[in-house]
C-alpha cells in the first residue's frame, strides 16, 4: 500500500530499497470533510503555539496578526491568519525582531529586505561575540590556573588590554581570531 492510500494512523512501516522505515503521516487538524480548514477560536490558536490568548491580542495591536472575523464575540482565526500566526512565532522563537517580522509581512519589498539585511548584520555580530566568548571561557576552563582572571598571564593580557582603552569590539574580534 502506498503512502498515499493511507486513510487512518498506522505504525506500519514502509520498505524503502530493501530497509524497512517508520511511516510518517501528516495530521491535518480542524479539517472539514470538503478538506478546507475551519476558522478556530483565540485561545484554540494560541494553544497550537503554546501561546497565551493576551500574546494574540498584543500581536494584533502590533498589526502582525488580524482575526479573520468573530463569532459569538470570539475572535477567529482561519488559515490566512494562522499562517501569519506561525511566521510571526517563528521569527520571535528565533529571536528575529518584532518589527522584522512585521516589515516582511507587510512592508514593500525594499523595506523589508532592507529591515531583514540589517537584522542579518545584528545576527552576525552576535555569532562573532558568542564565538569570543566561547572561546574566553573555553580557554579558562583550559587554564591551570586556580583563578584564571586574576593568575593566568594571558587572561591577565587580555584584561590590561582592556583597562588600557582597547576598544571592546576589536577586543572581540582579537578573540574570536584567535590571537
Amino acid at each position: 500500500m502506498a503512502n498515499g492510500d493511507r486513510t487512518g494512523p498506522s505504525k506500519a512501516q514502509d520498505e524503502i530499497d530493501g530497509v524497512l522505515m517508520p511511516t510518517r503521516l501528516s495530521v491535518q487538524a480542524a479539517l472539514k470533510s470538503n478538506g478546507a480548514m475551519e476558522s478556530i477560536p483565540i485561545g484554540e490558536a494560541a494553544g497550537r503555539f503554546g501561546l497565551n490568548p493576551s500574546t494574540l491580542r498584543y500581536y494584533e495591536e502590533r498589526g502582525l496578526v488580524r482575526p479573520g472575523g468573530r463569532e459569538r464575540g470570539r475572535r477567529m482565526y482561519g488559515p490566512e491568519e494562522l499562517r501569519r500566526l506561525a511566521f510571526v512565532h517563528l521569527a520571535k522563537r528565533l529571536g528575529i525582531s518584532l518589527d522584522v517580522a512585521a516589515a516582511v509581512l507587510d512592508q514593500p519589498r525594499e523595506r523589508w529586505r532592507h529591515d531583514t539585511s540589517r537584522q542579518i548584520q545584528r545576527l552576525d555580530d552576535l555569532i562573532v561575540r558568542a564565538r569570543a566568548a566561547r572561546e574566553f571561557l573555553t580557554y579558562t576552563l583550559d587554564c591551570p590556573a586556580e583563578h584564571p582572571a586574576c593568575e593566568c598571564p594571558h587572561l591577565l593580557a587580555v584584561l590590561d588590554e582592556l583597562v588600557g582603552g582597547t576598544p571592546f569590539d576589536r577586543l572581540v574580534a582579537s578573540l574570536s581570531e584567535g590571537r
